[in-house]
């Protein structure tokens, strides 16, 4: 797939990286990822696709789901494991 140079669709995926914290390439591949499945054509359906992506940013945002926010959550040691350690 060749990159997309449209203004509004670039401007889409950086609000899209900023609400979940990752690069501006990572959000591009995200949104790619989903034109490719969703076989879009023309400019304006994967522009389509990019603010689709974004609204679902936005709200899961909202509930306090971003990306940052689960991995912090994930990294949480439990209190009796803090100093665990499995060896292969």
């Amino acid at each position: 797939m060749y990159p997309i140079n449209n203004r509004k669709y670039l401007k889409i995926c950086a609000e899209i990286a900023k609400l979940m914290s990752i690069s501006l390439s990572s959000a591009k591949k995200k949104v790619e990822i989903q034109i490719a499945k969703e076989s879009s054509k023309t400019v304006q359906e994967k522009i389509q696709v990019a603010q689709n992506i974004l609204e679902i940013c936005k709200k899961n945002d909202g509930d306090k789901l971003s990306s940052s926010r689960i991995l912090d959550k994930l990294m949480e040691t439990l209190d009796d494991e803090d100093n665990f350690l499995t060896e292969d």
